[in-house]
């Protein structure tokens, strides 16, 4: 029987009870003009195996954020109602279908929903595709996941398009020294990435970095099984052929599931531990299925890594109640996007009215702003990308609790981790990573 069945029979209950949460914020196609209220467009994963572990947690958040601004309840500076003032609605679309399909989508959401604002797209192929036609459309769009490095590149001088999470660089040249730093002795190294932009760019930081603080570091296995490909039984034996001392993966949702319980059945984590840029999404619900040690990251301050102040001590407790489940980084992500659009808009916009396009641009790039996971800074890609820490740590669980947590945590600040404005992530970590902050 294939790993993935129970997940995606998870995925479907989850969607069915996130259809059932956002419908009292749902509402069909008005012109925001129409109705006094701010439309916002949603996009994450609602089927598919990357929806239950990834897209309906960052749905559900997206629920919860809303109600919250909307009842004028969660804390300070964010307990003004809604958007400057205006009650927010959604407009909730499914990511899976592929990038021709989410062009589409966008386009209706635009021109037919008449959205004032978009926050979405997980997959990077997906954003880079929507990223040209938000700047033809003119439409503020914030992707609150998308991780590769490519966006900005896609998209050179952006003025509608912006970024509230991190991207890949700074997931892998964190992961790169904190491996140099709690394995002195690793002699070599294997790679299973999904073949697509976010899979190739993160191997290709992490190994740049991890070659050039360790030199002698040696690769002895790469497998790019396709996206969503579910079943790694030939990757599994190449790598357990291979022995290396450490695997590096930037799987996520489903297939990162997929990939740790088939993994862990045959034995390979076992002999070669495994590091998941990705892995937090996966601490609640490895148990004792996967190994203790496994290299846990969460793709910024986010999920188990999220620090205590005022709004996590809201949003974690709140999130947990009502889905019955911790909210993992692609949730915090979600509502670190949608504050970001709030903050900007009552930044620029006169006080109760309806914000327009410029408003919200003006207001986010460069925006600082308080989210869950801390301060964002909107300080690189000329303000349009969201500058924050990374942390790394070891999964390990507990049979009497039943519970999994991490261990041995470590954490790095952004000016540790990432290139400066206008140079790319490769030419900067071959340099040697010049003018690099860590402590």
């Amino acid at each position: 029987m294939s790993v993935q069945r129970p997940s995606v029979r998870k995925a479907g209950l989850a969607v069915a009870a996130v259809s059932l949460a956002v419908s009292t914020v749902f509402a069909p196609a008005a012109h925001a003009a129409e109705n006094g209220k701010f439309r916002l467009g949603i996009v994450t994963f609602l089927s598919g195996s990357a929806a239950g572990p990834f897209g309906v947690p960052a749905a559900n958040a997206a629920k919860l954020t809303v109600e919250a601004l909307n009842a004028g309840t969660m804390p300070g500076p964010y307990n003004k109602k809604g958007i400057n003032g205006m009650e927010i609605e959604i407009v909730l679309i499914d990511e899976n279908g592929g990038a021709t399909k989410q062009v589409e989508e966008f386009r209706n959401l635009v021109q037919r929903q008449k959205v004032d604002a978009v926050v979405g797209y997980i997959s990077s192929g997906d954003c880079l595709a929507i990223a040209p036609v938000a700047e033809e459309l003119k439409t503020p769009t914030v992707f609150f996941d998308c991780g590769t490095s490519r966006l900005f590149e896609t998209v050179k001088s952006p003025k509608y398009t912006f970024r509230a999470g991190l991207d890949a660089v700074v997931d892998n040249v964190a992961l790169a020294r904190y491996v140099a730093e709690t394995r002195p002795n690793l002699k070599t190294v294997a790679s299973i990435q999904q073949n697509y932009s976010f899979g190739q760019d993160s191997w290709n930081d992490f190994i740049l970095t991890l070659k050039h603080l360790k030199p002698e570091i040696k690769v002895s296995s790469e497998q790019w099984p396709k996206v969503m490909q579910g079943q790694y039984g030939a990757e599994i034996s190449a790598l357990s052929v291979a022995k290396p001392d450490l695997i590096h993966s930037s799987f996520w949702g489903g297939d990162m599931e997929a990939l740790m319980l088939q993994g862990s059945a045959r034995g390979l984590f076992d002999k070669a531990p495994v590091a998941l840029t990705c892995g937090d999404t996966g601490v609640e619900r490895f148990k004792d299925k996967v190994p203790n040690g496994v290299i846990i990251g969460a793709r910024g301050p986010f999920g188990i890594f999220a620090p205590k102040n005022a709004l996590n001590d809201w949003f974690r407790p709140k999130f947990t109640a009502q889905f019955k489940e911790s909210p993992t980084y692609p949730a915090y992500k979600m509502a670190q996007a949608i504050l970001a659009v709030k903050a900007g808009a009552e930044k620029a916009a006169k006080a109760n009215s309806m914000p327009t396009s410029d408003n919200l641009i003006e207001g986010m790039k460069g925006l600082t702003y308080e989210a869950p996971s801390g301060t964002v800074r909107m300080s690189s890609a000329g303000g349009h990308q969201a500058v924050q820490g990374v942390t790394y740590g070891e999964y390990h669980y507990d049979p009497k609790t039943k519970k999994g947590t991490v261990t041995k945590v470590k954490s790095y600040a952004a000016e540790c981790l990432m290139p400066p404005d206008g140079t790319s992530a490769t030419d900067w970590i071959k340099a040697g990573m010049p003018g690099a902050k860590c402590k």
